[in-house]
């Protein structure tokens, strides 16, 4: 008789019997260990560490009180539409709003992205027919536009950035608007680069040609208006002007909420009807859905409430005059180290910079050295510090990202004593380079038609999927990453993709209990 594969199944358990408490929350610290630090200033991606004494308690037991508050029926817990709306009035008020100014509290800034790509969507089809819609983005717009228009059915329009500047051209933009535009996208500022586009000249463009103009504020949209409280020159690029229909701002970001906590503002509610997702025609509750998500847990909500409660207008201007004092400083000391390059005119709390060849009879001084800037890269994470290396696109060097905080204030004379000495470091190492025969392959592969194996191949290739002891763990990253970057920077766009997937998906793999 053959075993029946479900009784076994049945035979193993999937938990533990129980543990105890204290054990778990051990494990659970332990494992953050590996982890970069969120707190201290030396992250410089990913995290925003107002550096204040108390906030993450207070988030912590705001999140708490709320945990098991279901916010999808605001009829049954009403408190959640007054946290709800409180966060809203007050990102209006900030941001440019009328009182006729709507939104919506979502998960993050990717959420609030395409809830404003559906709305424009289905705006479009409905007052102008457009039923084959386009999203007119610079090239420079968060990658999360591009998942809003592959989950949502429309087609990126990119248009390049000016190539000095890093900021989005106005005239190329709007030349790139055709009846079939449901949006035009402006960043303030964007994330590669920290630049703000000329959002007003886009908007305007957006306007005569009735359409609509979404302001990517995720990252500006609570710094900027008290980088102006604080003092600092900041040009309009918010709701105050005409053209400009949504914008997003995440207030996990410079607003310090515990992550996920984003906003979604539109110029009324008779846009922001769009939004909504309802459903009558079944036998179960009526459905509304202002978001993507149905149940959820008012507990983001709530700390996101109380954090802007606590710190507020005083607060926060304080807060953003210390990033600027970090950015001063971090660009003074940057412009002040020998090759190092900053990329375009920083303007809000990012800087991006890349690293130069020394002159050489084959190569003049000038371009950028993307194996040093990569060694550089490893070579402070050794330090202890993490900058996040992006990669060339389009013509646009690669670079290292900082995003800079309050917290960075006091680290930033430490990261520019150690720069020197890593940049010094990652000079004599050998230069990484790419196997000619790889590259030359990699551009004749089709990445929809790859196997599993030929995949495995090229990772293990790249040295992805081994960790640095040789374990042969799925997932594992190599100490130093060079290499593997290097490498994905020659390859063809579609296949890097299909290979960052599936190394993604290998470091998801499920445990066997």
């Amino acid at each position: 008789m053959q075993p029946d594969p479900a009784a076994s199944a049945q035979e193993t358990p999937a938990l533990p019997a129980g543990r105890p408490a204290a054990e778990i929350l051990t494990e659970l610290k332990a494992l953050r260990t590996a982890d970069a630090p969120t707190r201290g200033g030396r992250t410089f991606a990913y995290v925003y560490d107002p550096g204040r004494e108390g906030l993450d308690e207070l988030a912590t037991e705001a999140y708490a009180a709320y945990a098991t508050v279901n916010g999808l029926d605001p009829t049954v817990f009403p408190s959640v539409a007054r946290l709800e709306n409180d966060l809203v009035g007050a990102a209006a008020a900030l941001l440019g709003g009328s009182p006729q100014t709507q939104g919506t509290f979502t998960s993050g800034g990717t959420e609030s992205i395409l809830l404003a790509v559906k709305t424009a969507r289905d705006h479009a089809r409905s007052t102008r027919g457009v039923t084959d819609p386009q999203l007119v983005l610079p090239s420079t717009a968060h990658a999360a536009f591009h998942k809003a228009a592959a989950y949502l059915g429309l087609e990126p329009v990119v248009v390049p950035v000016d190539p000095v500047t890093y900021k989005a051209n106005p005239t190329a933009m709007a030349a790139a608007i055709t009846p079939r535009t449901a949006l035009v996208v402006a960043s303030a500022p964007s994330y590669a680069h920290g630049v703000i586009d000329p959002v007003a000249r886009i908007a305007e463009a957006a306007a005569e040609h009735e359409v609509l103009c979404h302001v990517d504020a995720c990252i500006g949209g609570w710094l900027l208006p008290y980088l102006r409280k604080a003092g600092r020159t900041v040009e309009p690029f918010d709701l105050s002007l005409p053209g400009v229909t949504s914008l997003s701002v995440d207030l996990h970001k410079y607003g310090y909420a515990d992550k996920g906590a984003s906003v979604v503002l539109y110029r009324d509610a008779e846009l922001r009807r769009h939004q909504y997702f309802a459903h009558a025609g079944w036998p179960g509750y009526p459905v509304v859905n202002p978001t993507v998500q149905g149940t959820k847990s008012a507990g983001l909500l709530a700390q996101a409430w109380a954090v802007l409660q606590h710190i507020g207008e005083d607060g926060y201007t304080t807060l953003a005059a210390r990033v600027a004092e970090a950015s001063d400083h971090l660009l003074e000391g940057l412009r002040a180290t020998p090759d190092l390059h900053i990329l375009g005119e920083p303007e809000a709390g990012l800087v991006a910079f890349t690293v130069l060849t020394s002159a050489t009879p084959d190569r003049p001084s000038g371009t950028p050295d993307l194996s040093l800037l990569l060694h550089l890269a490893d070579e402070m994470r050794v330090r202890g510090w993490y900058l996040q290396p992006q990669l060339s696109f389009d013509g646009l060097p690669p670079n290292l990202h900082l995003t800079l905080t309050p917290a960075t204030v006091d680290r930033v004379d430490a990261l520019l004593t150690d720069l020197p000495e890593a940049l010094t470091s990652a000079r004599s190492l050998p230069p990484t380079t790419a196997d000619p025969a790889l590259t030359d392959l990699a551009a004749t592969l089709d990445p929809d038609t790859l196997t599993p194996e030929d995949v495995a191949g090229i990772l293990a290739f790249a040295g992805l999927g081994e960790g640095p002891d040789g374990s042969g763990e799925p997932g594992g990253l190599p100490e130093r990453m060079a290499p593997v970057l290097f490498l994905l920077d020659t390859l063809p766009v579609r296949l890097k993709e299909r290979l960052l997937t599936e190394f993604v998906g290998s470091v998801f793999q499920r445990r066997t209990p």
